[in-house]
C-alpha cells in the first residue's frame, strides 16, 4: 500500500484528519509532518519535522516514503494572516506549488488541498452562496485560496494532476487547538463555558457564518478523496456546508445545557473580516457529484463539544 503525507499534522484540521487516517488505513502508512514537534497523539505513528515551503525538504519525503498520496494542510489562517500578508502568501502559496509540481512529475497520483468560504467577498450572495458566483475576497487568506483555487484547476486542465479541493467553513472540534481563524470564537466559547462560566466574544450577536463540526469536515476530506476521479467535476474547489449561526444563536444554545453561563460582545476587526463571507453555502454540486452529506447540526454539535471538553481523557 502507497504512503499518505499530511503536511500540516499539527494544526486544528491536521491533526484530526491524521488519527482518522491511521484509523483507516493503519498506524504506520500515513506520514505526519509539521514544522512544530508533534504532540500528543501524532507522536504514536510516523512523524517528522518538515517546512512546506521548502520544496526539496518535500520532494525527500515523498520519494523516502513511497509517498502517492499528500493532503496538503499547512496554511496560515484569516486573523493571522491580516497580520503579515506577505509571509501568509508565500506560505499558502509556495507550498501548493511545491505539491502540484511533484504530482506534474508523476511523484504523487492524488492531492488534496483545503480551500475557504473566505474565497467569497462583500458582494457575494450572501444566503446560499452558490457554488460558482461572484468571488471577490477582500483578505489576504482568501485572495490566497481564490488563487489556489485556479492554481489547483490549471494543474489539472494542463497536466492532468488529480487534485481535489473543498472549502471549509468554520471549523468546531475539541480534539485540537483552533489556528487563529475568524471563526475560532465558535471553539473559545465551549472552553470558556466550561471554566469559566462566561465569554467575552470578538464578533458581533448577529454575525451569522457558515459553521461545521470538525468529525464531518474530515469526513468531507477523506471522502472526496475516496470518490472515483469522474465523479470529481469542480477542480477548484466544492462548497461544503452542516449549519449557520450566530454568535447569540450558539450562546442560547449552550445556555440551554449550562444556564448560568453568559456571553458579552466587543466585535474587533475580525468582526470586519466575517461580514464579508456568506450567512450560508449552498453545497448540492457536492451532494450530487461524490455524496457528501454532514451528519450534525447545532444542536448536536453542542451537545458533543460539551461532553468532549468535559472528558479529561478525550479533551
Amino acid at each position: 500500500m502507497s504512503k499518505i503525507l499530511v503536511i500540516g499534522a499539527g494544526g486544528q484540521v491536521g491533526t484530526e484528519l491524521v488519527l482518522a487516517l491511521r484509523a483507516e488505513y493503519g498506524l504506520n502508512e500515513v506520514i505526519a509532518t509539521d514544522i512544530r514537534p508533534a504532540e500528543g497523539k501524532l507522536t504514536e505513528g510516523p512523524f517528522e519535522l518538515l517546512d512546506a515551503m521548502d520544496a526539496e525538504v518535500v520532494r525527500d519525503a515523498v520519494e523516502r516514503y513511497g509517498v502517492r498520496t499528500v493532503y496538503l494542510m499547512a496554511a496560515m489562517l484569516s486573523a493571522t494572516a491580516e497580520k503579515m500578508p506577505m509571509k501568509a502568501w508565500q506560505l499558502n502559496m509556495d507550498s501548493l506549488f511545491h505539491v502540484l509540481e511533484l504530482a506534474k512529475e508523476g511523484l504523487i497520483d492524488r492531492v488534496f488541498w483545503p480551500s475557504s468560504i473566505a474565497v467569497f467577498g462583500p458582494d457575494s450572495q450572501k444566503v446560499l452562496a452558490p457554488q460558482k458566483g461572484l468571488m471577490e475576497p477582500t483578505t489576504i487568506y482568501g485572495i490566497s485560496k481564490s488563487a489556489g483555487e485556479l492554481l489547483c484547476r490549471y494543474y489539472h486542465q494542463r497536466y492532468g494532476v488529480d487534485v481535489r479541493s473543498v472549502r471549509y467553513p468554520g471549523l468546531i472540534g475539541y480534539r485540537s487547538k483552533p489556528g487563529g481563524g475568524t471563526t475560532d470564537y465558535a471553539v473559545h466559547i465551549f472552553h470558556h463555558a466550561i471554566q469559566q462560566g462566561t465569554y467575552e466574544c470578538f464578533l458581533s450577536p448577529d454575525r451569522t457564518l457558515p459553521m461545521m463540526y470538525m468529525d464531518d469536515a474530515i469526513e468531507a476530506t477523506i471522502g472526496i478523496m475516496k470518490a472515483p476521479s469522474e465523479n470529481i467535476k469542480e477542480r477548484t474547489s466544492y462548497n461544503i456546508a452542516a449549519m449557520s449561526f450566530s454568535p447569540a444563536e450558539l450562546a442560547s444554545a449552550i445556555q440551554s445545557s449550562l444556564p448560568r453561563f453568559t456571553i458579552r460582545y466587543s466585535p474587533d476587526e475580525r468582526d470586519a473580516l466575517a461580514r464579508t463571507w456568506p450567512d450560508s453555502i449552498d453545497d448540492s454540486s457536492a451532494r450530487e457529484d461524490w455524496g457528501w452529506k454532514p451528519r450534525f447540526d447545532l444542536e448536536s454539535l453542542v451537545g458533543v463539544m460539551l461532553q468532549g471538553l468535559s472528558t479529561p481523557e478525550e479533551a
